[in-house]
């Protein structure tokens, strides 16, 4: 027995918010709720799951603007980004504003994530990746068993994330993706935060950003 994941689309940005079941224990975790907690909880509900922490690849308001409610509300602790990102948590009021969503409240999360890291739901262990270049905070989490990775705004089907916002890095994250990412393997399939599911291997052969091709 291993995990179980299923993705619920949140805010009208589409983000894939995860809910994360280890089988063996029931227990789960949600990965970067940006909002819409009904349709998160239901998701919960129907895999019969008991949600013990929240994960946060990074700070941006679509990824963890439900994070502190929810928190309060399930009685369970936030893990993650990295503390690069703790500058957008602490202006989130001011960019759910500036985006016309819901304001959300900043928090601290009650582990803030490094490079190397694990993190545990249930029996299943998460590795630990410090992805910057999107944000400066950005991590990625890991699956090893099951070959399935949650990569936030790192990498897309066919595109890698923005680095036009603040503290955003286009060499960091073109260096996250081909020095850290690919070469954990071609056959891991990975979770973007928007977008349909792709694979490394993919990614390496197609992918105009950061395929093969262009790195001679």
């Amino acid at each position: 027995m291993s995990i179980k994941v299923s993705i619920v689309p949140v805010t009208p940005y589409q983000q894939n918010c995860s809910v994360l079941k280890c089988e063996a224990s029931g227990r789960a975790a949600i990965v970067d709720p940006g909002g819409d907690i009904d349709r998160v909880l239901g998701a919960v509900e129907q895999m019969q799951a008991t949600v013990e922490k929240i994960l946060l690849t990074h700070g941006h308001m679509d990824h963890c603007a439900a994070s502190s409610e929810l928190r309060e509300k399930l009685q369970v602790p936030i893990e993650g980004p990295a503390q690069g990102d703790a500058f957008w948590i602490d202006k989130l009021p001011e960019w759910c504003r500036m985006a016309g969503m819901p304001e959300a409240p900043p928090f601290v999360p009650d582990r803030w994530l490094e490079d190397g890291d694990t993190v545990t739901v249930g029996e299943q262990t998460l590795q630990v990746f410090h992805c910057p270049g999107h944000t400066p905070g950005h991590v990625v989490f890991l699956h090893e068993g099951q070959r399935l990775a949650w990569v936030g705004d790192v990498l897309f089907q066919g595109s890698i994330g923005r680095t036009d916002f603040p503290r955003g890095n286009h060499a960091e994250l073109l260096s996250s993706i081909r020095d850290k990412l690919f070469p954990l393997g071609d056959d891991i399939t990975f979770i973007p935060g928007h977008g349909p599911t792709s694979n490394f291997g993919h990614e390496r052969a197609t992918n105009p950003f950061v395929a093969d091709e262009n790195y001679g």
